[in-house]
């Protein structure tokens, strides 16, 4: 799944749609398990990420999303968004 997740990265560095809206597909990606297993802190993460370059889209859905969450869950996909955004 990492490699997944790379190759998406370089894809949303590319060009195309806004790198926003790319993180957003994936955070949806990974939310609805379309082409991988459902994985929530993933998907906030990405929604996560995404909201943070400007995606209003994704700031309601990661909002929406973590009503579904746990605490402990919020806290590894928050430390994994703070994580991905140190190293890019």
């Amino acid at each position: 799944m990492a490699r997944f997740e790379m190759q998406n990265t370089e894809y949303a560095t590319m060009g195309g749609e806004s790198r926003a809206e790319a993180f957003c597909n994936m955070g949806l990606m990974y939310a609805t398990g379309r082409g991988c297993a459902v994985d929530l802190v993933s998907a906030h993460k990405w929604l996560n990420i995404a909201a943070i370059k400007g995606s209003d889209r994704a700031a309601e859905l990661r909002q929406d999303l973590a009503q579904t969450m746990s605490k402990a869950e919020l806290a590894a996909a928050l430390r994994a968004a703070r994580e991905w955004m140190t190293m890019h």
